[in-house]
């Protein structure tokens, strides 16, 4: 807005002291201040109001007005309420400068100038930044020319002040405005994204408010073109593969003109999803095609001829034939209904993200395909030496859901699951077809224990858990209760903590030294707890069979 537009605005009460040829100046905000410099707070194009408490005597009008104008301010307005009369140094100072000089009324508070102000730039950034908007929409929906979600949020930052950022629903930070400052944390980011997921699921209409640590948030749904909801489709798969707008303020107060203007930009955003979604079919075809010939039987060198054309799609400029891993992933909703197999696929693509790759598209060597609720994935690994199998530089169960787990969870919450099964590593055609059973049956190992997300690995298949996945749950449920209910009964009753203590026992392999450490008891303490556990099951801990049965007992509890 102009000067001369405030000059003009009577219910401001604005008296013009000085400065009638720069009344075309641009207000690009307003501060209130009263310290001798506050140039640390200025940007430029401010409406400087002041009540005068800076003021001493005749000479601090000088360097005053000298550091407002140095720091390019638009304009300053002296409130006469404390003083009356605006002094006369300080309005040969502006004079001297070229400042315009306004007189405040003391009938009017600083606040209503400020509210004023504030609204019309808001108003007039708000239109000139949906026109921007919508010119790099064009730009994006003709080309990659427009430069990708990075580039409206800097506009966000820029023209309307707001830090902004773009996460995936399992907390991945996509981009961020260049102006917001620092990066989210990746524990922010994931929260964030939990309370996306959770608050969407409710079937609210976004933007969903959330406080962090004092900070407000809202949140923006990013609904690209081919995920928008449908009627054939599950809502719920649709909420936990959608991108979010996260944006620093509280838009619950906003005018339908400022949401309207966020809601375009989550559109834009959005044509960007689009085209990384379509980047990705060639290595989702891929994987399809590989997964097709191992499931119907193809000779190992048609498969080999397939990883051929892979390998470079995946692993460009790899000299050596790649290792292979496969990492299946299914998501199960209660009640059984089917056609999860490209949520699954959605968000094994996110699991998976590399964190080695440089490239804007942070998950390009993976390729993904579905077939039913499940989804599968082809993992391309550097080869490896021959005395080592590649799990060290592959894909680990235990560290795929680290940072997924609490977003996923909240997604899921209620009536879903999402387990993994991660296999060990080959390194030719004819390992591909066990790669994937062996997957498939970590999965199982992940289904059975309790939890929204779970994950297991190959090598959990060479010990006893393999087994119990497929003990009947009723059989499962009669055999803890025989041994583990007269332990919660009589904790519950004696608190005596029997449950623990059993669970460290078998942990210290049976050292009463050790396991007294641990439990920071005198060992004579144990004796007596261990007794209490044999008289309560009739079980003797000295005896190999036993301690077998409470440690599945434990396990499968």
């Amino acid at each position: 807005m102009r000067l001369r537009a405030l000059l003009d605005t009577d219910a401001l009460g604005l008296r013009l002291l000085g400065g009638e040829d720069e009344l075309d100046r641009t207000v690009r905000g307003v501060m209130t201040t009263d310290l001798r410099d506050p140039s640390r707070y200025l940007s430029g194009g401010e409406l400087v109001l002041t009540g005068l408490a800076w003021r001493r005597d005749a000479a601090d009008s000088e360097p005053f007005v000298r550091i407002l104008v140095q720091a390019g301010v638009a304009a300053l307005a002296a409130g006469e309420a404390e003083l009356g009369d605006v002094p006369d140094d300080l309005v040969a100072a502006c004079a001297r400068h070229r400042l315009p000089l306004f007189a405040v009324h003391e009938s009017v508070a600083f606040a209503t100038i400020t509210e004023h102000v504030v609204r019309q730039v808001s108003g007039e950034r708000a239109g000139d930044l949906a026109a921007v908007v919508d010119r790099h929409r064009r730009m994006m929906t003709s080309g990659p020319a427009g430069g990708g979600p990075d580039v409206v949020l800097d506009l966000l930052g820029s023209d309307l002040d707001l830090r902004a950022w773009v996460l995936s629903p399992t907390g991945r930070l996509i981009a961020g405005s260049k102006v917001a400052g620092p990066a989210l944390p990746g524990e922010t980011c994931a929260r964030l994204a939990a309370e996306h997921l959770a608050a969407s699921r409710t079937g609210r209409r976004g933007p969903h408010r959330v406080t962090l640590d004092t900070t407000a948030y809202s949140l923006f749904p990013i609904r690209s073109g081919g995920r928008a909801p449908q009627a054939a489709r599950d809502v719920r798969g649709t909420v936990l593969s959608d991108w979010l707008l996260a944006v620093e303020a509280d838009a619950s107060d906003w005018p339908e003109e400022r949401l309207d203007l966020l809601q375009g930009v989550t559109q834009l955003i959005a044509v960007e999803r689009d085209r990384r979604d379509a980047a990705r079919t060639v290595r989702r075809r891929l994987a399809q095609e590989v997964l097709e010939l191992v499931q119907t039987g193809a000779a190992p060198a048609e498969i080999a001829a397939r990883l051929r054309v892979a390998a470079p799609v995946l692993l460009p400029g790899l000299g050596a034939a790649p290792h292979w891993q496969v990492v299946v992933a299914r998501v199960e909703w209660d009640g059984g209904e089917a056609d999860g197999g490209p949520v699954a696929q959605s968000l094994l693509e996110e699991v998976l993200v590399d964190p080695l790759s440089t490239g804007p598209e942070p998950s390009d060597r993976i390729a993904v395909a579905h077939t039913g609720d499940e989804a599968i994935a082809l993992v391309p690994l550097p080869a490896v030496s021959a005395e080592h199998d590649g799990s060290e530089t592959g894909v680990l169960a235990d560290q795929l859901l680290q940072s997924v787990r609490d977003p996923l969870s909240a997604g899921l919450d209620g009536d879903g699951r999402l387990t993994l099964g991660v296999s060990a590593a080959v390194h030719s055609a004819e390992g591909l077809r066990g790669a994937l059973e062996e997957a498939r049956h970590a999965r199982r190992v992940a289904a059975a224990r309790p939890g929204r997300v779970c994950a297991a690995g190959h090598q959990e298949l060479a010990s006893h858990v393999l087994l119990l996945p497929f003990v009947p749950d009723d059989v499962r449920r009669a055999f803890t209760a025989r041994l583990l209910d007269p332990l919660r009964d009589y904790d519950r009753r004696h608190r005596a903590e029997l449950i623990p203590t059993l669970e460290a026992f078998l942990d210290c392999d049976g050292s009463w030294t050790r396991c007294a450490s641990r439990l920071h008891l005198h060992v004579n303490t144990l004796r007596y707890r261990v007794g209490r556990i044999e008289q309560l099951t009739s079980r003797d801990l000295s005896r190999l069979e036993d301690k077998l049965d409470f440690f599945l007992a434990l396990r499968m509890s």
